[in-house]
């Protein structure tokens, strides 16, 4: 229904009968309007613009979409969770590609074998492209490339420097260095053999040699397919590419594609950065002393809780990270010396024993040298947070020697030195009123002392004080005798 206009037309004139209701057009009959409706200009550009938006529709969803996921940084479990995630994303997708966009300085062994098995079984051909400009794909990212389906790099880029090491960083003894590198070298020509003998044998000298090459050079050794400005570029190139993808040929079809970025969730982002050594220090050097705090003033729950989490983070990330636990031990002795600094004060020479097993600690916890692709650990880092510990445990110090130094509160002791008021005339047994409590108490000299007179107290045991007049505050009655 629409309401009419005014005027619309005439309806003597057109010979139509309008039967309306409430101004709204109920029906309408005869066989030629005089004139036409208007139309509102804002109806009009609506209809318009839903006629060219579904136009524009029409045409997207005839473009095939790209899925494209960023890998930067070490590799590490948290990288392969994103891997695999954007990897059942794009199968969700029916995507034509996944563009993986990496940039990495090389990681942990195992991790790079998990990421390897889920480019080569996935149903979608995922295309490694080593950028943007200055990214590298060194150590494991060399695998990773070699396991894409087609692989690319962007100019001022390298690939390479793949040889082994051992879990903590270390060089390999001559045998297990022969080992390892025979497995990963056959791992490697075995992901290159499809790319041509050239790049099997650099592939080879990367592993045995830890030969690295440039953007142009692995072009030319049919190390990878292409080089690329960008992504967008990349598919321009890749449009009409036939790739293998679980042992049949498919031919991408990547012009005017759509391009689905899948970035890494906030849990991903997190787990990442517990892998730099000098967050996962931060953590644990916080954690144990909110710890100790805690133990040392029990009956909160902040702090506790706020050190087990914390404890809890970094030694996931020194699950991760290539570490020398010699180091853990300087750390460790570190916070006991602290704890035997408040217990048995040695003014400070225990503190500043800490602090230097803190720092020579954290120095050896994170000296491997495969240690680099994680980051390097920041020593003004390291410093200043072991200054900062050790003024934290010589502040709960200078409490404790203070607590030790007031005089008590409670008990017979925290009588002693209190002042009172005598209610019953001490002659030399009688009553006084101290902190608002009665008590028998008794003349320290055996001389009498009036009701109404201010006392101190001397002597406090087996439910009596002992006491003695304070000067000048005797009653007139007994000043005027």
């Amino acid at each position: 229904m629409y309401k009419l206009p005014k005027p619309v037309y005439d309806e003597k004139e057109s010979g139509c009968e309008v039967t309306q209701d409430n101004g709204m057009v109920k029906e309408l009959s005869g066989s030629k309007l005089k004139r036409m409706w208007k139309i509102p200009a804002g109806v009009l550009l609506l209809l318009i613009g839903l006629v060219a938006g579904g136009r524009a529709l029409a045409q997207e969803e005839g473009r095939p979409e790209v899925v494209v996921l960023e890998a930067s940084g070490p590799v590490v479990p948290p990288l392969s969770n994103y891997i695999e995630r954007g990897l059942q994303k794009a199968d969700e997708r029916n995507a034509e590609v996944v563009i993986l966009v990496l940039d990495t300085p090389g990681g942990n062994v195992n991790v790079t074998l998990e990421i390897i098995q889920a480019i080569r079984t996935s149903d979608i051909p995922v295309v490694v492209y080593v950028g943007p400009r200055g990214a590298r794909a060194a150590s494991a990212g060399l695998l990773i490339t070699l396991a894409g389906h087609a692989a690319a790099m962007a100019p001022d880029t390298a690939i390479g420097a793949s040889s082994p090491v051992g879990p903590q960083g270390q060089d390999l003894d001559q045998t297990a260095q022969e080992k390892a590198e025979e497995y990963l070298s056959a791992e490697a020509r075995s992901l290159a053999e499809r790319r041509g003998e050239e790049a099997v044998a650099v592939a080879n000298a990367a592993v045995q040699e830890a030969r690295a090459v440039s953007a142009r050079e692995a072009l030319d050794a049919g190390l990878v397919d292409f080089i690329a400005e960008d992504v967008n570029d990349l598919l321009d190139q890749l449009d009409g590419t036939e790739v293998e993808v679980g042992g049949r040929p498919r031919t991408l079809h990547t012009r005017n594609a759509i391009l689905i970025p899948i970035p890494m969730s906030e849990v991903e982002r997190a787990l990442l950065i517990l892998t730099d050594p000098n967050i996962v220090f931060l953590l644990l050097s916080i954690g144990i002393t909110a710890i100790i705090v805690e133990i040392r003033s029990p009956g909160g729950w902040v702090a506790g809780t706020v050190g087990t989490i914390c404890l809890g983070l970094a030694l996931y990330g020194l699950g991760v990270l290539p570490v020398n636990w010699l180091g853990l031990v300087f750390i460790v002795l570190a916070f006991v010396l602290f704890i035997l600094e408040i217990k048995a004060p040695t003014h400070g020479a225990l503190a500043a024993a800490a602090i230097i097993s803190m720092i020579a600690g954290a120095i050896i916890l994170f000296s491997q040298p495969e240690l680099a692709p994680f980051g390097h650990l920041s020593i003004p880092l390291v410093v200043g947070q072991s200054l900062a510990i050790g003024a934290i445990f010589v502040f709960l110090l200078t409490m404790a020697i203070r607590a030790q130094s007031l005089p008590p509160t409670t008990g017979y002791e925290g009588l002693i030195g209190q002042r009172g008021r005598v209610t019953r005339d001490l002659d030399p047994r009688g009553m006084v009123l101290v902190r608002g409590e009665y008590w028998q108490a008794e003349s320290l000299s055996g001389e009498p002392v009036p009701a109404g007179s201010e006392v101190e107290v001397v002597r406090a045991e087996r439910m009596r004080l002992w006491v003695r007049p304070v000067a000048g505050t005797l009653s007139p009655e007994d000043r005027a005798r």
